[in-house]
């Protein structure tokens, strides 16, 4: 078993980012709500408290039991999570003159800490919070300081607790990483032998042990994270594996046709089942996001219970689950926080009597693109853009009917090809096209129309935690909107949308 980090995690944007960085260092770490911490075995090496969107100051103020951790793990407390351990334990944390907010500079740098060896006087760091630690008790040391913050960061002594009020994990904090280094290595003494390599080495022998001569079926979805999910559940158990692939009415133009033809070559069992009416009809009216989610949900669930039956003492369903899914579905604030509900996370009904197996759960999504190139996947597949479970369905705003469906495919097919064919395609982590509830005048040839309007989205991204809007030239997208103006009846407007995640999210709905 690989050496763990855990991040309790009080709600901060920063929080994923914390454990990508981590991770970086080929060192395994996980997220948990600060309020469910987990019984700890000897893998767990040390302990991050994140930052909040609280102040520790509030009234309802997230308080961590920290009773079998502090002096105990080694312990880092981040923003927040280093202000509870001097508001909680004897100092003060009182609101701030101004709000410090952006970069500053450490002006104090104590080298002979094991957390800052090697860093740099003066270094820059990114500071984010409202309030600041007014006094610390007396057996914590100041580590460091900034012009304006006397404890930039302080040590416990007589313990491995550290606590820092600037964010390591952010790109503007320039020697952040190796901040981490010496937290993660140096004094949690964590082996950095978490890889691609034996990630999938070890994922396949656990799936042998956990699945034994236990049939599976899986729901392909011709992404890259179904796929890296089916070859692992294949290289593990063969012929046990039988992949469905529904097409739901709601994917790309083609797609279910030609997903089936490269899965052919991959020698993977796959069924494909056209369930395209089953799924309109469950969206028949349907017009909000989270409904239409819950709908298409349970209409995969009701075919794959159909399938399920048809193949003889199947015992698992495996899911492509990867961790921002896990992550964006639990909330340290309880489910109405959640910002949105995960196709494939939540279990099943009681009536399916199948046990969920998620290989990926524990990866990011470009972990799962590493893993899927130590496994032997080729690059055409692993470069595909990421396409969300619900499909088309939620960049229909509104009602979803057969002839919407149709026109989105055309538009998208458009925007798609477009981009492979100026070789943009691999610029862009995810793009797609949204189909808008809002009709707009236009004039084609002499006539006044009044049709659809449809919005481009293009992000680059890492992992679709965060994602910035792809600055695609304007010829492009002149083109593109010429061509779906032209080609598609039904759009007379395109439009281009310009917002980062956050605020926004990737997807419209």
């Amino acid at each position: 078993m690989s050496d763990k980090i855990i991040i309790l995690d009080f709600g901060s944007q920063y929080t994923q980012l914390i454990a990508r960085r981590i991770r970086e260092l080929n060192v395994y770490c996980e997220i948990h709500p600060y309020n469910k911490i987990p019984e700890f075995d000897n893998t767990v090496k040390g302990v991050i408290l994140s930052g909040s969107p609280f102040s520790v100051r509030d009234e309802e103020a997230p308080i961590p039991d920290l009773s079998k951790i502090k002096g105990v793990q080694p312990l880092l407390g981040v923003c927040y999570g280093a202000q509870h351990l001097a508001h909680n334990y004897g100092g003060e944390v009182l609101p701030s003159n101004k709000r410090e907010y952006g970069r500053a500079n450490l002006n104090f740098v104590d080298n002979n800490s094991n957390l800052l060896k090697g860093i740099s006087i003066n270094t820059q760091v990114w500071m984010s919070h409202g309030d600041t630690i007014a006094t610390i008790p007396n057996n914590y040391k100041i580590i460091a300081s900034t012009t304006d913050v006397k404890v930039g960061a302080f040590k416990i002594k007589d313990e491995t607790t550290y606590g820092i009020q600037f964010h390591p994990e952010v790109y503007h904090t320039l020697e952040g990483k190796k901040m981490l280094e010496n937290y993660v290595i140096n004094i949690c003494g964590c082996k950095q032998d978490w890889t691609p390599n034996t990630f999938a080495e070890t994922s396949i022998n656990e799936l042998k042990e956990k699945l034994g001569n236990d049939k599976v079926i899986l729901g392909l979805s011709g992404g890259v994270d179904s796929s890296v999910a089916a070859i692992l559940l294949h290289k593990a158990i063969g012929k046990q594996l039988t992949c469905i692939f529904v097409d739901n009415g709601l994917l790309r133009k083609n797609e279910f046709e030609d997903v089936l033809d490269s899965y052919k070559h991959l020698g993977l069992n796959v069924i494909g089942i056209d369930a395209k009416n089953m799924f309109y009809k469950a969206l028949e009216g349907v017009t909000e996001p989270e409904a239409k989610r819950k709908a298409i949900g349970k209409t995969f669930i009701d075919v794959f219970d159909q399938e399920a039956k048809k193949i003889e003492n199947v015992k698992w369903l495996a899911q492509g689950t990867i961790y921002p899914d896990v992550i964006e579905s639990i909330s340290v604030n309880g489910p109405s926080a959640t910002i949105k509900s995960h196709h494939n996370v939540g279990g099943l009904p009681d009536y399916m009597k199948l046990k969920i197996v998620e290989p990926l759960k524990l990866l990011f999504k470009d972990e799962v693109r590493r893993v899927g190139k130590e496994i032997g996947l080729n690059q055409e597949l692993l470069g595909r853009h990421p396409f969300p479970g619900p499909g088309l369905g939620i960049r229909i705003l509104g009602d979803i009917t057969a002839e919407k469906v149709r026109i989105l495919q055309e538009a998208d097919h458009i925007f798609i090809s477009q981009l492979r064919k100026d070789n943009l395609y691999d610029d862009v982590w995810q793009a797609g096209v949204m189909l808008l509830p809002v009709q707009s005048v236009g004039v084609m040839g002499d006539e006044r129309t009044y049709e659809q309007v449809v919005a481009l989205r293009a992000v680059q991204s890492t992992d679709g935690m965060t994602a910035d809007w792809v600055h695609l030239p304007y010829e492009f997208l002149a083109k593109v909107s010429n061509k779906i103006i032209n080609q598609v009846k039904g759009i007379n407007r395109v439009v281009y949308d310009i917002s980062s995640k956050p605020p926004a999210t990737i997807e419209w709905e």
